[in-house]
């Protein structure tokens, strides 16, 4: 069975047998050369892996953000209903206190 490789994960480690078109420079490729800037079109630009990665890097802090919303949220809640069981508690002792009383009085 023969599957196709890819950058990152090459079919095979062996360089003579890789894909000429695959890189195996860390640096980035211009699509023109430093000098010659007269053919270049104004529309071109050379995206680096940083500007490549600022959607995913957007995207990652929107979501710990909502992440973040999201526990206080819960906290917010978990707290109410602490405080709703609190009160219930003491209702709940104020009452048993009142029998108490009432049947030592009789």
């Amino acid at each position: 069975m023969s599957t196709a490789g890819t950058i990152d994960r090459p079919a095979t480690h062996d360089p003579k047998k890789q894909d000429p078109t695959m890189s195996t420079t860390d640096e980035p490729q211009l699509a023109y050369p430093l000098g010659n800037t007269t053919n270049a079109p104004e529309t071109c630009q050379n995206r680096t892996r940083e500007m490549q990665l600022i959607p995913e890097a957007l995207a990652r802090a929107h979501m710990h953000e909502r992440l973040n919303e999201a526990e206080s949220q819960r906290k917010a809640v978990r707290l109410a209903a602490a405080r709703r069981m609190q009160r219930r508690a003491e209702r709940a002792s104020m009452r048993a206190r009142r029998a108490l009383a009432m049947a030592v009085m009789s």
